[in-house]
């Protein structure tokens, strides 16, 4: 079942003096479907950040929609914007996101405290999360106090707690090491095994590998997406870097 529909999005900005546009997206489309995991790719400046910002609904379009279960994101009204946010989407970030006068567990209760659950119901749904992300052990430190890895596993954790319909990442592993790379990855997988939904921005030719599908943006358009079917992450790695490899040269579209 289709859970995110993407029609025909442009988005154009204009410079604060109003004196030249920007096109940064020109026609994007397409469906995530239910507990699928895609990996969206291109070059800095093909607008992949801007699309995260619009399925983020941080920013609208300037035309076509997008639709999360069946809602126009941007016609939810600015005062109901964030307990939308908050309620359906998911948010890991590359620099973690977390505030380092709270504690590791403090974090991540931050978005359930905000919609007003009882600290039993906060308790209930850390405890199996916690275990899963192996941080059970590290709740009471502050972020300044654990690793990068041990910070991002907190970061996913905080995203996961409000059971969110889409996990939306932006480059995850780019401040991580090799090893907290490759256990987040392994996590992200377990985790969309599990059903969750994610849609993951990155440059890393790794990470998408992981994923189930991948979207390369060029020009503020789909220009191709590989599925992974039977592929190994061996086998996808090596057809996303050729890929990216066409992309960087100006080759024809596959």
């Amino acid at each position: 079942m289709s859970i995110l529909q993407v029609d025909a999005v442009k988005k154009i900005y204009t410079t604060r003096f109003g004196g030249n546009q920007v096109q940064a997206l020109s026609n994007i489309s397409f469906e995530a479907e239910e507990g699928e995991y895609i990996a969206i790719m291109g070059e800095s400046g093909s607008g992949k950040t801007t699309l995260l910002n619009i399925l983020a609904a941080l920013d609208k379009p300037t035309s076509g929609s997008v639709r999360l279960d069946g809602k126009e994101l941007s016609k939810i009204k600015e005062s109901e914007i964030a307990v939308f946010r908050r309620d359906n989407l998911g948010f890991v970030f590359q620099e973690f996101n977390l505030l380092d006068t709270f504690s590791l567990e403090d974090n991540i209760y931050l978005p359930l405290v905000l919609s007003g659950k009882t600290p039993a119901e906060m308790k209930k749904r850390l405890q199996p999360i916690a275990e899963q992300l192996g941080i059970s052990d590290i709740l009471k430190k502050y972020p300044y106090e654990v690793s990068g890895g041990q910070k991002q596993r907190a970061a996913v954790a905080r995203a996961l707690i409000t059971k969110p319909r889409l996990i939306l990442a932006d480059e995850p592993t780019g401040a991580l090491d090799s090893k907290s790379t490759d256990e987040l990855l392994r996590l992200f997988s377990e985790i969309n095994r599990n059903g969750q939904t994610i849609i993951m921005v990155t440059h890393s030719v790794k990470a998408a590998s992981h994923a189930g599908r991948v979207l390369f943006i060029k020009d503020g358009e789909v220009y191709h997406q590989i599925y992974r079917g039977s592929c190994t992450e061996n086998e996808l790695y090596q057809k996303i870097s050729d890929t990216l490899t066409i992309l960087a040269t100006g080759g024809e579209q596959i």
